[in-house]
């Protein structure tokens, strides 16, 4: 279907991919996976063609159709919102269009060209592409009544529904996607699941959505040493094998013969707890033909977060009553009632993340709510990841130095402990001295996460931690508050994090609180439940 020969990318003296030869074949889905900076993006931008490698050369089966998911938001903002849509197949839409132009300037010369088009376009289902086009963009959560609008006129969220609309129009031979999960809500985001676990054709997508690849992938395509090998599976079953790869490596006394039966145990175990029916008798076939002298251990590196208490809390841990916020005249939340007790770990959800985010600066003294009040117990103490920690980045010193800031005893202080702690968060030797004021995104977040280990509060708050970071950090957090002793308040797009995580939801609506003490999967799916929230939303927005 899609292959790739021979292809090297180099810029400068780094070499990012050296001589890769690999195809992508109809009928899986391949999860590209890699360190930042292993070269993800820049290998779709190589299979889509809107970049050219070193050398080498991707290939296209003939008459195969690819689309791709577009990452420049305005790209469309000329057009309608339904014609973007079915611009998602050039060729239909070229053929569309050159049937208006001529039956606008009509003549017997045109008929014959015309009906000979007609005949193409009735081959490419064209007659019905609007309808088609109309229900992926109600799936997708874009109302009938915005379909004709401008696409300049939609706000950032709506425009990646519609982009998102157009690269799964007319079920192309290839999908590529860079993120798709990024800005959609939990319900938008599963159907997009469930349609992709059900496609017929070839997936190759990035994205740092642990739940979403294990639902969608048939195969992860991992980038390391500059090459890239596919392995049968989804992330999950990635992850774990190569972690038993590595501690069998590490095994050197262990015999052969017992290192194969518990890996075949491993693979084993795992096919048979695949969920997806569709994918599952497929996927335990590939399992079953594994060769177990294929896995390998990774070259990943994994950040030691480890979060501690200086001191265990009281049962009192928040009492918030009556609390409201709201922004520019509407109402965010409303007469928010909450007790926690020790050892809740709670996923703060809203269908505005300008809600969840509010709260957590009302509950950190950063922002006056409208009205209400709230009251930490006294004996807790807690660390706060903002959703914007720009703040903490704009002076010049080192991070040695930056981290210093929330030493509290002399051995903390001192430069060996420090640059010890960094390194454990992945800043080795130089890098500890880099300018605080520098840094990309996902450092700023590990700096952060160093600085609230370093307080071991008893309450942790995380306003989307994952933001930024790369899959090995995201898993190394997530399974790090999965065994903290703590109280935990987050809130997340990350379906696995608030899945494995979290054992009580409370959600803020315009009209109070929805709080259960479930797993993030049983509140969403609980139908009693979402027909609350439905009312819940619906009276807050008709006032």
């Amino acid at each position: 279907m899609l292959s790739v020969s021979n292809l090297s990318v180099q810029f400068g003296k780094r070499v990012l991919f050296d001589e890769v030869n690999t195809q992508f074949v109809n009928g899986n889905c391949y999860g590209i996976i890699g360190a930042n900076g292993a070269g993800k993006s820049t290998f779709l931008k190589i299979l889509s063609g809107k970049q050219d490698p070193t050398s080498g050369q991707v290939h296209l089966e003939p008459g195969k159709r690819m689309s791709v998911l577009e990452q420049d938001h305005s790209a469309c903002d000329e057009f309608p919102v339904l014609e973007t849509v079915v611009r998602g197949n050039k060729e239909l839409f070229e053929i569309k269009t050159e049937i208006d132009r001529l039956y606008a300037d009509y003549t017997d010369e045109n008929a014959e060209k015309i009906g000979e088009l007609q005949v193409q376009f009735e081959e490419m289902n064209g007659w019905n592409a609007d309808s088609d086009a109309a229900a992926l963009l109600s799936n997708l959560g874009i109302p009938e009544s915005l379909h004709y609008s401008q696409m300049s006129d939609l706000d950032g969220k709506q425009k990646v529904r519609v982009l998102l609309a157009q690269a799964l129009f007319g079920n192309p031979d290839v999908l590529i996607m860079d993120e798709p999960t990024n800005d959609l809500d939990y319900e938008t985001i599963t159907w997009l699941e469930n349609f992709l676990a059900n496609y017929d054709n070839c997936v190759i997508v990035v994205s740092h959505d642990r739940h979403f690849l294990d639902a969608v992938c048939t195969h992860i395509s991992d980038i390391d040493f500059g090459k890239i090998n596919h392995y049968s599976g989804n992330y999950t079953f990635w992850y774990q094998s190569s972690q038993l790869a590595a501690r069998q490596r590490a095994q050197q006394n262990k015999k052969a013969e017992e290192k194969k039966k518990e890996l075949q145990e491993f693979i084993s175990r795992f096919s048979a707890n695949v969920a997806k029916s569709k994918q599952a008798t497929a996927r335990k076939k590939m399992l079953e033909k594994l060769n177990v002298a294929e896995i390998k251990p990774s070259s990943r590196r994994y950040p030691a977060i480890i979060f501690e208490q200086e001191r265990e809390a009281g049962d009192q841990i928040l009492h918030v009553e009556g609390l409201s916020a709201s922004m520019e005249g509407e109402v965010l939340f409303d007469n928010i009632d909450i007790n926690l007790a020790k050892g809740d770990k709670v996923v703060i959800y809203s269908r505005d993340s300008r809600a969840t985010t509010a709260f957590y600066q009302i509950i950190n003294d950063q922002q006056a709510a409208d009205s209400g009040t709230y009251r930490w117990g006294v004996t807790t103490n807690q660390s706060y990841l903002p959703l914007d920690n720009s703040t903490f980045f704009q002076n010049d010193m080192s991070l040695v130095d930056w981290l210093r800031q929330w030493a509290t005893t002399e051995e903390e202080r001192e430069e060996v402990y420090l640059r010890g702690f960094l390194g454990k968060m992945l800043f080795s030797g130089e890098e500890a001295l880099k300018k605080s004021n520098v840094l990309s995104g996902g450092e700023k977040v590990r700096c952060m996460l160093s600085r609230m280990m370093m307080l071991r509060a008893n309450v942790v708050m995380l306003d989307e931690p994952t933001n930024h970071l790369d899959l090995e950090s995201i898993t190394a957090f997530n399974n790090s508050l999965k065994t903290y002793k703590g109280t935990v308040l987050f809130t997340t797009h990350d379906h696995e994090f608030a899945q494995t995580v979290a054992n009580r939801v409370i959600e803020l609506t315009p009209q109070g609180a929805i709080d259960r003490y479930l797993t993030f999967d049983e509140y969403m799916s609980d139908l009693k439940i979402k027909e609350l929230r439905e009312k819940m939303y619906a009276v807050g927005v008709n006032g």
